[in-house]
């Protein structure tokens, strides 16, 4: 039997619509969190990290991290072992990862005017008409950015993307229920041998891009009947050598019958190819005041394939330390606003994983003192030998990856 996808925009009565088909069809609903949940089993990712990447903002670190790319390949071979079963109903951002070349998957959208929208948030909750349509616009830019990144189009409700798009505001939830149901009950949609195939090339193409995941690389992948075509979209300076890399991965894929690669469209474009490198740290957040020096801080770690961003005040690096994640501070002491101790120590109440190097040219001993039982990883002097810094920051990572290593265990 046909799968159905179904993709709404928030606060288009698509509970109500997923209910009603739910009853008239019987399907097994699969929801977003179902499809999280498997893939970060399937991962060495959080759940929260694999949901990251349906929000329009990527992390500052991403481009050495590849996270959101690594998130979305495990969402991809997820979604690959689910499609085994029949009947399903899959509802959320996932379901648009379902390639088209598999004819028995009914992709669904749901979408209402904003007025509509507006009027059904403030039925459940209390908030003025201007938060309703900022959380509504909030919601919508998350999936126009999941689109963008899918499929190239600006439009996440483009009728062009979809089987069936339902206008809630002018259907009501049966109407709308049954519309999906007659048309799931089409001919076109059945399950054939070439939908099978197509959902086999899907498996692979995830276990492939989950395998390439694992050591560090992002690159597109398609498969058909055991080919795995590889394309590089970044320049790289030695392309040999990756191609080479890259099938000695894919080759050990159990079902890769040959690997071949090509380069794309952007790979003449001046945005480099960078493996992520296990060994050391990806997300090196640098805060310092002294805007040359750090710039210049930032660029030599990036000649190392260590990814950095830069804050020049306190309050700036804790905005970022919300946001994004970072994995290790280096934090100047002396600053305007919230000086380097404070940040260490709010960092450290709130999220002491993190691992703090104080590289200051003010700091006393007593500062040393401090900062150390405040529970930075590390104390050095500027001017730094960016060699003893760069060990610093291995060191770290290292006593990162031990203790995720003991949490795996215990």
């Amino acid at each position: 039997m046909p799968v159905i996808t179904l993709f709404s925009g928030e606060y288009c009565n698509e509970a109500a619509v997923i209910r009603e088909v739910e009853t008239r069809t019987g399907y097994r609903k699969i929801e977003e969190n179902d499809i999280i949940g498997r893939a970060a089993g399937l991962s060495d990712m959080s759940e929260g990290k694999i949901r990251s990447a349906f929000s329009a903002k990527t992390s500052l670190f991403n481009r050495f991290t590849h996270e959101k790319e690594r998130a979305v390949a495990h969402l991809r071979m997820a979604l690959a072992e689910i499609l085994a079963d029949d009947d399903l109903l899959i509802t959320g951002f996932s379901g648009l990862l379902i390639p088209r070349s598999i004819n028995h998957v009914m992709p669904v959208c749901l979408i209402a005017d904003i007025r509509s929208r507006v009027a059904r948030l403030r039925e459940t909750k209390a908030v003025s008409e201007k938060e309703a349509l900022n959380l509504i616009r909030k919601s919508d830019e998350d999936c126009a950015a999941w689109v963008k990144m899918l499929f190239d189009k600006d439009d996440p409700w483009d009728p062009v993307l979809y089987d069936i798009l339902v206008p809630t505001d002018k259907t009501d939830a049966a109407d709308a229920a049954a519309l999906i149901v007659d048309n799931v009950g089409s001919e076109v949609l059945k399950r054939t041998e070439r939908s099978q195939k197509a959902v086999a090339d899907f498996r692979l193409a995830a276990e492939v891009e989950a395998a390439l995941a694992r050591e560090g690389h992002s690159v597109g992948v398609r498969a058909r009947e055991g080919v795995v075509v590889l394309t590089i979209n970044k320049f790289v300076l030695m392309l040999h050598r990756l191609e080479e890399e890259l099938k000695s991965i894919v080759q050990k894929v159990p079902g890769v019958q040959k690997v071949q690669t090509e380069t794309g469209k952007d790979f003449h474009q001046t945005d480099i190819y960078r493996r992520f490198d296990f060994e050391v740290p990806s997300k090196v957040l640098l805060v310092d005041d002294e805007r040359e020096f750090v710039q210049t801080l930032s660029e030599r770690l990036m000649m190392r394939d260590m990814g950095s961003a830069v804050a020049y005040d306190g309050e700036s690096a804790l905005d970022i330390v919300r946001e994004d994640d970072p994995e290790v501070m280096i934090l100047d002491l002396k600053m305007p606003g919230i000086d380097g101790i404070e940040v260490l120590r709010r960092v450290k109440q709130t999220r002491p994983e993190i691992e703090v190097i104080i590289l200051t040219g003010h700091g006393s001993d007593a500062d040393k003192q401090l900062c150390m039982e405040l529970g930075a990883f590390a104390y050095l002097q500027k001017p730094v030998n960016i060699d003893v810094l760069s060990e610093t920051l291995k060191a770290a990572n290292a006593k990162m990856r031990e203790r995720a290593r003991s949490r795996d265990r215990s």
